[in-house]
């Protein structure tokens, strides 16, 4: 066994299971796992300096093929079901010793690194990959150890990730060939079978999920950033929704894209980078994002490259609609290294409705907070997911099911106590479809939500007459600077009224189905907060 000359932990990776390796790659910086990704066929480097790679068949996701392990010591607070699947310890450890059996005699890249820039709850973590490129984004999407923490770094959760090796599902109890494994008593993360690098930041935000509210902390779905007033935001939404391109303002400063955690500190982003969708992205809509499309550190996953010139086409989807980039949230001018902000005083919930019914910016009360919030109504954009080819409606609690290990409810309570004792106020702001539902209607224009989001942002929108939306009970602004008045009128941009009315009852009627099984959990106020359904 060799080992790169780097500063590294005596925490070796035998504490992991993993002997008789050949060569070990501690923390290499971002040169040399780009020359160990290209050496090894792994990626290409594209026309002014970003590695484009492909994950193969894996374009997203394989939420299917995630699993929790059933141990004492957290079976009693999981929230068991479709989302949160159990595999038995005895499973977990056989195909735990078939994974380190398969490494032996194996180059693998190590970087130890952390989750949460809030220092008193920041995790130590190690990831473990098998291939160079897979390395680099860790690197990019955590937060980097300092040389002199190093040889300190015992990892609190690791992460093993070996896209070549599979499981056998008649024998290991998997859906599939993939797992995504996650064992809570050990504190390790098992991932085989998929390239798809997501896997592997998202396995972190569950733990980290799980960890924090027994802290006192609400690990959050969301982005987040800071107006020159230094009042704090948070953006939440799922894949699709916006999160990255709204919160990636010149006007603010960037605190993070996707992952965060409120504590009494306030909050606190758990990355050190961003993993953002690439897909026709616009120079002129979204300029810092597409600036890191064009700098040495961003790795591009399965965005198309013209062969001769290395000139990448983000408009082409032939192979999936979800191209990603991660990259260091340096590359954003105006983002934040330290990653913490004060107290938000405002949060936005971002949805991205099909059905062309909400209001593209509405006022919630502190019950319909709490009840958008465990509904978390949005649109599956296609290509998030596996086997997502359109998109669809669907419902994921906290804005955020696929990574939530305890109940809705749990985080729903920490979120309206700390709205409450903050005094943040809460809108709806709806990235989807007006005039129509898709297919018929047309997408709200980036610039118009923009325009909406920093209305709310400056507080313009606080004292505007609103009116009520007569089946959701949504407050909506009568008026809002830049954007035409006909937009923020759903109803009225239908050419069909009557058309619209039976849309609206169908949406609230899958609320309130979608609801019913949070019904015993929640207060009758909340309750109370649902849309009507004459």
């Amino acid at each position: 066994m060799r080992e790169s000359p780097r500063d590294h932990s005596d925490f070796g990776l035998e504490n992991h299971g993993l002997y008789n390796l050949n060569d070990i790659y501690w923390n290499l910086p971002t040169p040399e796992l780009y020359e160990q990704a290209i050496l090894r066929h792994e990626g290409m480097l594209a026309h002014m300096g970003p590695l484009v790679v492909r994950t193969g068949h894996h374009t997203g996701r394989s939420a299917d093929d995630k699993f929790t392990v059933e141990e004492p010591g957290s079976s009693e607070h999981i929230w068991w079901g479709s989302i949160n699947k159990p595999i038995t310890e005895a499973r977990f450890d056989a195909l735990h010793h078939r994974l380190a059996s398969y490494l032996q005699m194996k180059d693998v890249y190590v970087q130890d690194c952390f989750v949460g820039a809030d220092k008193d709850h920041r995790m130590p973590v190690r990831v473990i990959t098998e291939y160079a490129w897979h390395s680099l984004f860790a690197r990019n999407m955590f937060i980097q150890a300092r040389p002199e923490e190093l040889a300190h770094h015992v990892p609190e959760f690791t992460v093993i990730n070996s896209p070549r090796f599979h499981a056998v599902p008649s024998m290991d109890g998997t859906n599939s060939e993939t797992f995504i494994l996650v064992n809570f008593a050990k504190k390790l993360v098992l991932i085989g079978g998929t390239s798809y690098a997501g896997e592997i930041k998202k396995s972190l935000f569950s733990v980290m999920n799980y960890l924090l509210p027994f802290k006192g902390v609400l690990p959050m779905h969301c982005s987040a950033n800071i107006g020159p007033d230094g009042r704090s935001a948070l953006f939440f939404g799922l894949s699709g929704t916006g999160k990255t391109t709204l919160s990636a303002d010149a006007s603010r400063t960037l605190i993070g894209d996707d992952e965060h955690g409120w504590s009494d500190n306030g909050i606190f982003n758990f990355e050190g980078g961003c993993y953002a969708k690439m897909i026709r992205l616009s120079p002129e809509a979204e300029p810092e994002i597409y600036g890191t499309t064009q700098r040495f550190g961003t790795v591009l996953e399965n965005v198309t490259v013209e062969a001769e010139t290395r000139r990448l086409d983000l408009d082409d989807d032939s192979l999936t609609e979800n191209t990603r980039g991660a990259y260091h949230i340096s590359a954003i001018p105006n983002a934040t290294l330290e990653g913490v902000g004060d107290h938000p005083s405002t949060v936005l919930f971002l949805t991205c409705d099909a059905f062309g019914v909400l209001p593209p910016v509405s006022r919630l009360s502190p019950e319909q907070a709490m009840y958008h919030f465990i509904s978390g109504y949005t649109a599956r954009v296609a290509g998030t997911e596996k086997g997502v080819t359109e998109p669809s409606p669907v419902f994921s609690a906290c804005y955020g099911a696929p990574f939530m290990p305890l109940h809705p409810q749990r985080y729903a309570k920490l979120l309206g106590e700390k709205i409450q004792r903050h005094g943040a106020s809460v809108w709806l702001i709806n990235t989807g479809w007006i005039g129509g539902p898709y297919g018929e209607g047309e997408r709200i224009d980036i610039p118009h939500t923009r325009a909406m989001v920093n209305a709310v942002l400056d507080g313009k929108l606080d004292d505007v007459p609103t009116r009520r939306h007569p089946v959701f009970g949504l407050e909506v602004p009568e008026s809002c600077p830049g954007v035409p008045a006909d937009i923020l009128d759903p109803r009225g941009s239908w050419r069909d009224p009557v058309a619209y009315d039976a849309q609206a009852r169908k949406l609230a009627g899958m609320f309130q189905e979608n609801f019913s099984k949070f019904e015993d959990e929640v207060t009758d106020e909340i309750k109370a907060a649902q849309p009507v359904v004459d």
